[in-house]
């Protein structure tokens, strides 16, 4: 924290602008001895907590290129430090000598997201919005992003600041009893204790429950599209797609490896995964892509299950008991009822077959892959299981496997207490258990660190942020 840090900010490759970062105590004074203000003679000087000057970068009497330099005066800074800014152009060569520049002048190479780490260390923000940086830089659609913002935000800190008080307030008046032990006094209302205890469970329950949601819009939400051979699974990927990914084929058995590719709908993104055709077959490369169909099917959110319309419907039932055997509660299956555009009478009294023979609660719906009939509906239907109005209704999701682990750790701990309660355990041990809870809130913000945490967490940044 007492050296003076520089990267380059901007990805690797040529553009049009890039920008090079400098951070640290040392950071104007190596910033003025190598910029010279454009039109002035004078020594370059900075005034003020913050300014923007035009000029050029030299090297001795070399120019390097013209550039913007912003500054920002400590501590009303992104690192809390002084910190400058230079636009430059984005030849790779005029950033590579730009950066050397610095270096040569006393900075030291910054590590990956070791300008956010100082912001952390310095108390700018805390670990929750520290990791939203990284999710913000890395949100691919604009349900991931909202996810992102709110937790820059604060709003998941202040959740779990405002539950650590309560604990810390309760776990003090506790702590007190042991002063007076031999006075047998009692200064924290156990009735009061269970109920407040009860009501941080619920809330952490919520915040754990909602990381499934929350992971899986920030990974993208997996969607296997499964069933026998030559029903129209690698037409309908491409018709979701709009491009031919997958290879179409009248010969059964085409695909026989996981084809995968991503689309946006909604604002959230969706992994599709077109899968080997599953049937009974002797052929050894053909029965490994049918198992690798199954593991697909196992890991997605969702599974579109595909049926030929003119297909006999006694094979369609079975293989739509075989995946209904096999999905969890935490899955959502939905059977497509393909090539409609062949004949669609046909096709509808299928679609009504399916929905009462299964005799069980999932979606049927109609589609010509080929033609592109009932995809719009289909969406709709993704959309709907993915269930966004309930993110956008919710104050909070958990979309960091780091956060989930220590509020389940954290949920454990207060189910202790509880129980401790319910038994009139004494307040030293309720005391513990209570301490433990705050222990893991606090790892979540960063109240409590370990050098080991902060290294996973930042090595994962990009080098300049």
């Amino acid at each position: 924290m007492n050296d003076t840090i520089a990267a380059i900010s901007t990805p690797s490759g040529q553009g049009a602008i890039a920008i090079v970062r400098l951070s640290g105590p040392d950071s104007f004074k190596i910033i003025q001895s190598l910029f010279q203000v454009s039109g002035s003679r004078k020594p370059f000087s900075i005034t003020g907590t913050k300014g923007l000057h035009h000029g050029w970068i030299k090297s001795g009497k070399q120019l390097i290129d013209e550039v913007l330099i912003s500054h920002f005066k400590s501590p009303k800074t992104y690192t809390g430090e002084d910190l400058i800014e230079i636009s430059c152009h984005g030849s790779t060569y005029i950033q590579q000598e730009i950066l050397k520049l610095l270096i040569n002048e006393g900075a030291r190479m910054a590590k990956p997201g070791e300008f956010t780490e100082r912001a952390f260390l310095n108390g700018k923000m805390d670990l929750t919005q520290a990791e939203a940086v990284a999710d913000l830089i890395a949100s691919s659609g604009a349900a991931a992003h909202r996810l992102a913002i709110d937790q820059i935000r604060g709003g998941f800190s202040s959740e779990l600041a405002l539950i650590r008080t309560h604990l810390l307030n309760f776990v003090t008046l506790i702590e007190l009893e042991l002063d007076f032990a031999e006075e047998d006094v009692e200064f924290a209302d156990r009735t009061r204790l269970k109920n407040l205890v009860n009501t941080i469970i619920e809330k952490i329950s919520g915040l754990v429950a909602s990381f499934e949601l929350g992971n899986a819009i920030k990974s993208g939400v997996p969607v296997a599209i499964a069933g026998e051979t030559n029903v129209g699974k690698s037409t309908l990927l491409n018709a979701l797609l709009k491009e031919d990914k997958a290879i179409v084929s009248e010969i059964a058995g085409t695909t026989r490896d996981s084809i995968e590719d991503c689309i946006h709908l909604g604002g959230i993104e969706f992994r599709f995964i077109d899968t080997a055709g599953i049937r009974e077959t002797t052929d050894q490369i053909e029965t490994i892509g049918i198992d690798r169909s199954y593991r697909q099917i196992e890991k997605a959110r969702i599974i579109l299950l595909v049926t030929d319309a003119t297909a006999a419907l006694e094979s369609s039932i079975r293989w739509i008991h075989e995946i209904i055997t096999r999905i969890r509660d935490d899955q959502h299956l939905v059977v497509l009822v393909n090539k409609s555009d062949i004949d669609g009478a046909k096709a509808s009294a299928f679609q009504k077959s399916v929905t009462e023979v299964i005799g069980y609660e999932l979606s049927v719906i109609m589609i010509s892959a080929k033609t592109g009939d009932g995809l719009k509906e289909l969406e709709e239907e993704l959309l709907h299981l993915v269930n966004f109005k309930s993110l956008e209704d919710s104050n909070v999701v958990v979309t960091n496997a780091r956060h989930y682990e220590a509020l389940t750790k954290a949920q454990t701990a207060l189910f202790r207490t509880l129980s401790g309660l319910n038994m009139g355990t004494s307040g030293d041990f309720l005391s513990q258990d209570i301490r433990e809870a705050m222990h893991y809130l606090g790892e979540i913000t960063g109240q409590i660190s370990t050098e080991e945490i902060l290294g996973n967490i930042f090595q994962h940044f990009c080098i300049g942020k």
